[in-house]
């Protein structure tokens, strides 16, 4: 399909009723459309690899990230291999087990992108399958988390989705989270909701943060109240942050892949990521 008219399609669903949010007061200033069919944009993009955090299976590769006919594909597959770590006697999660038993894709723009505030776009699909994790997150590009501050704008596990942000306490790597969750039997199509294109937003400026699916709003909180909980008393959402688009597996909150009545591999189908922000007075 010709990509310019991919292109002028993914800008005419701006004229739907949850796409119509944005006002004159925001340009845009940068976005993907993964156009084309390659690997996600090096200039942008930079990957994840191996088994990375929070217990969980599946080992991060460069191969489960794909671009075709405008969506970038991130997907996790069930595959047996050895593992490259592997330590016999090892008591590490990450080094414990002799095989891989998972892949899938985490792609960042850390050292390459990052915004301080704005409005965040990404239209996307997602698998609601029992043991997947997808998200679409952010995190800021000074200090270890999470007194880094990080947001997830869109973030799936064990039937519910969930609007997060995190800081920083007085206990090192413990974070104090401001969440909200909706489940996706409370959706009104939810019988027929993953099998559709959603539209996730963040709204951050220098009062709030607010965000929203397809123009419902999930979670809203106060920059005034989101300063780390230590001495330093930072606001980790005053820095630029930068995103992540990954495809977990079980792990501490994903749940047991194997509970999920269908085959992988299963998808993450991201159309378009966005950001906007306002014009300079």
């Amino acid at each position: 399909m010709n990509k310019v008219f991919l292109f002028l399609a993914k800008c005419c669903l701006l004229s739907l009723p949850f796409f119509s949010t944005r006002n004159d007061d925001y340009k845009l200033v940068w976005s993907d459309e993964f156009n084309g069919d390659q690997a996600p944009d090096s200039a942008s993009w930079r990957y994840e690899r191996g088994f990375v955090r929070n217990h969980e299976f599946q080992w991060y590769q460069t191969d489960n990230a794909r671009c075709a006919n405008g969506i970038l594909t991130i997907e996790a597959r069930k595959e047996h291999k050895p593992n490259p770590n592997w330590e016999e006697g090892s008591t590490d999660w990450r080094k414990k087990d002799r095989y891989i038993e998972y892949t899938s894709s985490s792609i960042n723009t850390a050292g390459k992108r990052s915004w301080l505030y704005g409005r965040f776009e990404m239209r996307a699909r997602i698998d609601t399958s029992m043991g997947l994790w997808p998200a679409w997150w952010t995190l800021g590009v000074n200090r270890r988390w999470p007194s880094n501050g990080e947001i997830d704008i869109m973030e799936y596990y064990r039937k519910d989705l969930l609007a997060n942000i995190a800081i920083g306490t007085t206990v090192p790597s413990k974070a104090q989270w401001f969440s909200n969750k909706k489940p996706i039997s409370s959706f009104a199509d939810h019988a027929d909701w993953a099998q559709k294109f959603h539209v996730w937003r963040m709204d951050w400026d220098e009062k709030e943060i607010s965000l929203w699916v397809d123009g419902e709003l999930l979670n809203k909180q106060s920059m005034g109240n989101l300063s780390n909980r230590d001495s330093t008393h930072f606001n980790p959402f005053t820095q630029p942050h930068y995103m992540l688009l990954n495809m977990a597996i079980g792990g501490d909150n994903g749940g047991d892949p194997a509970a999920s009545p269908s085959a992988f591999p299963k998808k993450f189908e991201v159309d378009y990521v966005r950001v906007y922000q306002k014009s300079e007075p």
